[in-house]
């Protein structure tokens, strides 16, 4: 009896001490807790195949230096929701201006997927005169009489192609590499590694107009499985750049300040037990917003400039535009924001509707946009800065060079259906070489004939503007090194690189 009651007596006190020991006692005790092992997989794994990127904790977007040589300081992505049509704009084809109206070859529809295409459509000619522009002879449709007289600067890849044709995922795989929800972004990937310049602003800001946000929402900035600090902050053109940055009532800045203080130390606590690096992401993400509250304000206000300034980008203060857009994206990088993000919704020209038809919505928004970015175009290039900020204009895939049919029916107004086989994206700025007209479509503007560039190629050559080895830039997850560019081969553009 004395043996039994004293291995009772050893059970209830072990089942006592596994009730007291909670979850965060068991992380700060355990030899190897979790979060030491998630950061051991990160340090070795970065060691043996990636960047050695240390960085403070505490100060986890503070800049630090490009690992090889880099050309490149800032990006500004503007981004065409919808897939603006490459044919209307850039990719000038007079053969298919002399089919126009004829019945689609068989061997540009068998075994193709489109959208809404049916049947056997017509092939659809440009619907905007072309002319040569520049030292460089670029073809730019009279769409963008502005944008045209910058040609010399920019280096256009007609040959761009995709692999996906619906909106969300050809975004994604735009901006993440990847077409699958979770993976980081572009934005996301270049903080990672660079951090930014500006303190008191968000290293990677997101700007939406056209009264909706892309197809692929907050994915399109997102961190991934990247620490929450590097995710894009989508900013405000009208009003508050960020809803709540200003105190309630009551409450002045000092007593703000102590309360972020206590607060910080309540999380570098956390942090000491757990290891939880998005613990550090909150205390940074709350000192920040502190710190915006001046910074910000100031740098959204764009009636501190001209009214010649306002003019020359066609900016309309006080309201949403992608005007107003492009010269908060020149104030942000003045300031030393990394990376800037504009979208611009309404390019899906299907021609369903007025707004969808490239005899109507698309020419509305060739004119939104096209004084914005030549401003911003000259404006960076008259103080230095276009030297070191790359700008990449482009929509997620193209369009066909037939009509929509949808249905297998002639709609009653003119649209081309998504085309993820050729497109057309352009580069300025940031070490690319300007005047290139870089890959080459058939006549009919159907798909490449010369020099393919896939998205892969495209991210790689970006990284390597900003002074990284693509496949080298990488965070171990799910038992894989990460990357931008995926497992697949990629290439460096050189032909564009000044």
């Amino acid at each position: 009896m004395p043996r039994e009651n004293q291995r009772l007596n050893t059970n209830i006190l072990r089942a006592a001490a596994l009730q007291a020991n909670t979850r965060r006692q068991f992380l700060r005790r355990a030899p190897l807790s979790l979060g030491g092992l998630w950061l051991a997989s990160r340090v070795s794994l970065a060691i043996a195949g990636g960047y050695e990127r240390s960085r403070d904790p505490a100060r986890p977007m503070a800049a630090l230096a490009p690992p090889e040589k880099a050309s490149a300081k800032h990006v500004i992505f503007l981004h065409m929701a919808g897939a603006p049509s490459q044919l209307e704009l850039f990719d000038y084809k007079p053969e298919l201006a002399k089919l126009d109206g004829k019945p689609c070859p068989q061997e540009f529809l068998q075994g193709r997927r489109f959208a809404f295409i049916r049947g056997t459509p017509n092939l659809l000619g440009p619907q905007f005169a072309f002319a040569q522009h520049g030292q460089s002879g670029a073809w730019v449709s009279d769409r963008l009489p502005e944008f045209a007289k910058h040609v010399d600067k920019v280096a256009f890849l007609h040959t761009m192609q995709s692999d996906q044709f619906n909106h969300a995922p050809a975004q994604l795989l735009v901006h993440t590499g990847n077409a699958n929800l979770g993976y980081p972004s572009l934005g996301s990937w270049v903080t990672y590694g660079l951090g930014s310049d500006a303190e008191n602003l968000p290293g990677f800001v997101v700007l939406c107009s056209g009264g909706k946000n892309p197809d692929a929402g907050k994915a399109a900035w997102g961190n991934g499985f990247l620490p929450g600090v590097y995710q894009g902050v989508q900013c405000r053109s009208d009003g508050d750049p960020v809803l709540f940055l200003e105190d309630p009532p009551g409450i002045d800045r000092n007593l703000r300040r102590r309360m972020l203080d206590a607060l910080a130390q309540i999380n570098r606590q956390t942090y000491a037990e757990i290891g939880d690096p998005e613990t550090v992401t909150r205390i940074a993400q709350y000192e920040l917003a502190f710190q915006m509250q001046v910074a910000a304000n100031e740098a959204f206000d764009i009636s501190r400039e001209t009214a010649e300034t306002h003019a020359r980008y066609g900016v309309a203060v006080g309201q949403e535009s992608f005007a107003n857009n492009c010269l908060l994206a020149r104030r942000l990088v003045e300031r030393g924001v990394r990376f800037v993000q504009l979208f611009d919704w309404g390019w899906d020209a299907h021609g369903a509707s007025s707004s969808e038809a490239l005899n109507a919505g698309f020419k509305d928004k060739c004119q939104q946009t096209d004084r914005p970015i030549a401003a911003l175009l000259d404006d960076l290039a008259q103080s230095g800065l276009l030297n070191e900020t790359l700008v990449i204009w482009g929509g997620e895939f193209g369009r066909t060079p037939m009509r929509e049919n949808r249905g297998g029916a002639e709609m009653a107004l003119i649209g081309r259906d998504h085309h993820a086989e050729a497109f057309t994206m352009w580069c300025a700025g940031g070490g690319i070489q300007g005047g290139v007209q870089y890959g080459e479509t058939d006549p009919l503007g159907y798909g490449p004939i010369t020099q393919p560039v896939l998205m892969r190629d495209f991210h790689h050559t970006i990284l390597h503007l900003l002074g990284f080895d693509a496949e080298r830039l990488s965070v171990p997850y799910r038992g894989l090194d990460q990357r931008l560019i995926g497992v697949n081969e990629s290439r460096v553009i050189h032909e564009i690189i000044g």
